[in-house]
């Protein structure tokens, strides 16, 4: 069965409180309304993610589970990852090559710059920038046959549409 791949930029997140860790840093305002905003839209696309994974950083995780509660995916079954954090490109394949094949439809939510180096190492020149809440869906995932989580293999895969808080609407690709 094909792979498919969604990854998701934590909402806007909160500096109102220097003395935070940076793991520790909340939503803001606008990151809590922007976060079920794009859940809404993730499941007005179809896409239904049989995995959720997250960074264990508040901003992301809180993301996560907003975006969760939008698909309706049990909350209790979201996965903290903490490679995540800040994570390379290298270290984002890691993560995923790491998943059991079951799990046909991955959502990973995470920070800059990874994400967005990690969109364009999938679709080189996607974009310069993955925005807070942005979502980069692709479809099909994996090795040739998309039967697994296993490829490495850099601009093979082309994105199925990519939103953000700025849009709209979801943008076809």
């Amino acid at each position: 069965m094909p792979k498919t791949l969604t990854i998701v930029r934590h909402a806007k997140s909160s500096w109102s409180d220097g003395s935070l860790p940076d793991r520790e840093r909340p939503l803001n305002r606008r990151g809590e309304k922007d976060a079920p905003e794009m859940g809404r839209r993730i499941a007005e696309a179809g896409i239904r993610p049989s995995l959720i994974i997250s960074s264990p950083a508040v901003r992301a995780w809180t993301t996560a589970k907003a975006v969760a509660g939008a698909l309706s995916y049990p909350v209790e079954f979201l996965q903290r990852e903490s490679d995540l954090y800040h994570a390379s490109v290298d270290t984002i394949l890691d993560v995923i090559c790491a998943q059991d094949n079951q799990f046909n439809n991955l959502m990973l939510f995470g920070h800059n710059p990874g994400l967005t180096d990690f969109a364009n190492f999938l679709q080189p020149g996607l974009t310069h920038n993955l925005p807070t809440a942005g979502v980069d869906y692709h479809v099909p995932f994996g090795g040739r046959k998309g039967s697994s989580y296993g490829s490495r293999e850099q601009g093979r895969y082309a994105a199925e549409f990519y939103t953000t808080v700025k849009t709209a609407y979801t943008l076809p690709i």
